[in-house]
């Protein structure tokens, strides 16, 4: 199971958000520099959003994307991709493999195109509030179910998912290991679980539950658990 370490940034800075809310941030300092980090601990891997541009969708980060980029490691990004000359834009920068969140449920026509234009650099990004997906910065929830969200984007050409609880993310108690499981039996997808890791036991759990990888933030950040403590976990060499 990879571990990817977050790098959530607003108006230029790293932050960790408490359940989504965009007025409830801590600042970490400089995105590059914690990537820097979190390249020096062993890290290979990063999970990075562009948290204005998901609320905006439009790319307002895209200065420190770049810098990200400039290091060297492999770079998953997500946060305002809402078109195909988005999505050519981020890879442009650097960018290993997107992540399409809104439109994937706004426009999954987008999502087959872009599979077919960008094999295996096309990630879907689910987040859910009890079990409903929600979008545009998690302000506005679906009446869609994660899973139905999960079968259609499959049948679109997407093969990996990073699936969030948006009530558990940033609050270190635990991810929705179950809602995981549930998700990864149905569809046969991978997955790659977010949200609400606070201990090792998460990741333990969600390794035992089948996912690819798992996305660790507020954690790294508040030191509950090193990097080289959680790539032990997944299984990779720090």
């Amino acid at each position: 199971m990879r571990i990817y370490p977050a790098i959530d940034i607003k108006q230029g800075r790293a932050v960790r958000l408490y359940k989504g809310d965009m007025e409830q941030s801590t600042d970490y300092g400089a995105p590059a520099d914690c990537a820097a980090r979190w390249k020096e601990k062993g890290a290979g891997y990063l999970h990075v959003v562009d948290l204005d541009g998901a609320f905006s969708g439009k790319g307002e980060n895209l200065a420190a994307v770049r810098e990200i980029c400039g290091l060297g490691l492999p770079v998953q990004l997500g946060g305002g991709i809402r078109d195909l000359a988005g999505i050519e834009q981020r890879l442009a920068l650097g960018v290993t493999r997107v992540i399409l969140g809104t439109i994937a449920l706004e426009n999954p026509e987008l999502v087959r195109q872009a599979c077919k234009l960008f094999p295996g650099r096309v990630v879907c990004g689910i987040d859910a509030k009890q079990g409903r997906v929600a979008v545009r910065g998690w302000v506005d929830v679906s009446s869609m179910a994660a899973v139905e969200l999960a079968l259609r984007m499959r049948d679109a050409g997407v093969d990996t998912l990073v699936y969030t609880d948006i009530s558990r993310d940033g609050t270190l108690q635990g991810p929705g290991v179950d809602q995981t499981r549930e998700l990864i039996r149905r569809t046969g997808m991978r997955v790659i679980g977010s949200g609400g890791i606070g201990q090792l036991s998460d990741l333990a759990a969600l390794k035992a539950a089948g996912c690819e990888g798992a996305i660790v933030g507020k954690a790294l950040y508040a030191g509950r658990f090193t990097l080289e403590e959680a790539l032990k976990i997944g299984g990779e060499k720090a």
